[in-house]
């Protein structure tokens, strides 16, 4: 018995540390951190006072502090999830986003094994737990992602103006990023900022094509090379891109007008099941609990999430239609 007792205290004391750190890194993160021109800032500028002396040793201690721990678990680090952070414009590393997952992890499989007093709802809530800040983070792309296609055509006549006008490719990308907002003028602050450490235009071009998942954009930087390589009119060829887009566009928004109500019967197909379980647990859950107790009740509602899973998988590649 003492000895169950001991392990189930270093459980608790690792998952306690796990979730300190977590709660460190996203405070660090949060307050400090802001990116690459933050830290040139921070190691560049010259302080004018006391006071701004001591706050940039004090950041920049913790700026220290924060690159020794991503290089002790860069061995966690993946290229394809520094993407999805870039692409989401998150100041975090790829190390900081997998402490804050594993110690909310920890944390939820504590705060279930305490309040429930078992194992099982531990692991529920720790899953929960695990799988949300995922889902946060590809909401977060999808919904930059698509501010950003949306500003797309903008951007374009206003490169395609400052071309005519006699400025450069190069200028006219400052110029984005003086006059339209994020997160197209970030995307190009930092395709410019790519460019004047060294990348080649075309290599940071292709990074921001990576990072915003556009058809529209990879067929304008297919043109933009194509121009740096061979020569020509780049005003003539980014209006015909321009039209080009824009008909792609308008037909794009005439299917998803037309596929509206089976993509809504899809929500609504899926989520009536769970809604209606719900209702139940609140008038009757005596009733309802039958089929959430260990048996085989329990395959029934097993069976049916897995249903409307495939099913909601179904509806959607119906309705998907490539433009």
């Amino acid at each position: 018995m003492s000895s169950d007792i001991f392990t189930l205290l270093i459980i608790g004391v690792v998952i306690l540390m796990a979730g300190f750190l977590a709660v460190i890194s996203l405070v660090n993160t949060l307050v400090w951190g802001s990116g690459f021109n933050d830290r040139l800032e921070t190691f560049g500028s010259i302080p004018q006072d006391q006071q701004r002396r001591s706050s940039g040793r004090g950041r920049t201690r913790l700026l220290r502090t924060r690159y020794r721990l991503n290089s002790m678990l860069s061995a966690l680090t993946s290229e394809e999830l520094n993407v999805k952070l870039l692409s989401a414009n998150w100041p975090i590393t790829e190390t900081e986003f997998i402490l804050i997952r594993i110690g909310s992890t920890a944390l939820g499989f504590l705060f279930g094994w305490l309040v429930f007093r078992s194992i099982l709802p531990g692991l529920g809530f720790a899953f929960l737990a695990y799988v949300i800040p995922g889902i946060y983070l590809n909401w977060s792309i999808s919904r930059r992602q698509t501010k950003f296609q949306s500003q797309l055509i903008d951007v374009l006549v206003l490169v395609k103006g400052a071309v005519q006008a006699g400025y450069s490719f190069l200028q006219a990308i400052d110029v984005v990023v003086d006059e339209v907002s994020s997160p197209a003028s970030e995307e190009f602050r930092r395709v410019r900022r790519e460019v004047g450490l060294g990348l080649p235009l075309n290599q940071a071009l292709y990074n921001l094509t990576t990072r915003m998942e556009s058809d529209d954009l990879s067929l304008v930087v297919t043109a933009v090379n194509i121009n740096t390589r061979v020569g020509g009119n780049l005003s003539t060829m980014l209006e015909a891109v321009v039209a080009t887009i824009r008909e792609r566009v308008q037909l794009f928004n005439e299917i998803r007008a037309l596929t509206s109500q089976q993509r809504f019967s899809g929500y609504l197909l899926s989520l009536l099941p769970i809604i209606v379980v719900a209702i139940l647990f609140v008038i009757s859950p005596d009733y309802i609990g039958r089929l959430f107790e260990p048996g085989a009740m329990l395959c029934i509602p097993i069976g049916a999430l897995v249903l409307i899973i495939l099913g909601n998988i179904v509806i959607r590649f119906m309705v998907k239609i490539d433009v």
